[in-house]
């Protein structure tokens, strides 16, 4: 499994480029949309997010098939890679 999927519609997955924990609010925010596959899961649009906690590191990325890649206005060492989402 590569995402948990909570009672409230979101999404969950480890990210492996700034080491934090990505959650999206999907139908009932209606924001991003999320194919339902927990092993191979899409969704879109892109995440765009700032991790405080991990030095202000900028972490750009899409989600599709269970690959996560990472676009080049990343921040971290992952920076325009594409790697397998890690299991959960």
């Amino acid at each position: 499994m590569k995402v948990t999927v909570g009672n409230d519609g979101s999404f969950t997955f480890k990210c492996p480029g700034c080491g934090n924990w990505h959650t999206l609010n999907t139908p009932d925010n209606v924001r991003w949309n999320f194919n339902g596959d927990v092993d191979k899961p899409t969704f879109y649009p892109p995440v765009i997010c700032e991790a405080m906690n991990a030095g202000g590191i900028i972490c750009h990325c899409m989600v599709r098939d269970g690959m996560i890649q990472f676009l080049p206005d990343s921040s971290h060492h992952l920076a325009g890679e594409t790697v397998e989402l890690p299991d959960i």
